[in-house]
């Protein structure tokens, strides 16, 4: 079978519009990054950090007996969450406490909690 052909039994036309593929390109710049923020997200362990964070500020040690892991542990998945800006900290003394970096990481959680309560 012919390369148009292929093409044709697939979308119903046989060359690309090329104005319109442009144009979609172009708009590709706006996810840039974005797999990044899923894939940190895709994580159990980062994604139960944030949750805990949208409640109240923690430290590292609230949030490794929370979450039944390590210190290394923890601080490793907060070191990548500071990141890609999912969490700020703050020092007070020799305690740091770890928060949610704005109103869109806690958006993201809500958003993705109703999707996951319509899918039942």
């Amino acid at each position: 079978m012919k390369e148009q052909e292929k093409n044709s039994d697939l979308c119903g036309c046989y060359e690309p519009h090329p104005e319109k593929v442009t144009a979609l390109k172009e708009r590709l710049v706006e996810v840039a990054g974005l797999s990044e923020l899923f894939s940190a997200l895709g994580d159990e362990v980062r994604t139960k950090i944030l949750y805990l964070l949208s409640a109240d500020e923690m430290c590292v040690c609230d949030l490794a007996e929370a979450l039944d892991l390590s210190l290394p542990a923890i601080s490793h998945h907060l070191r990548l969450l500071k990141l890609l800006r999912l969490v700020k900290y703050r020092r007070e003394g020799k305690m740091v406490y770890y928060s949610l970096a704005d109103h869109h990481v806690l958006e993201l959680i809500k958003v993705a909690q109703e999707h996951y309560a319509e899918e039942r």
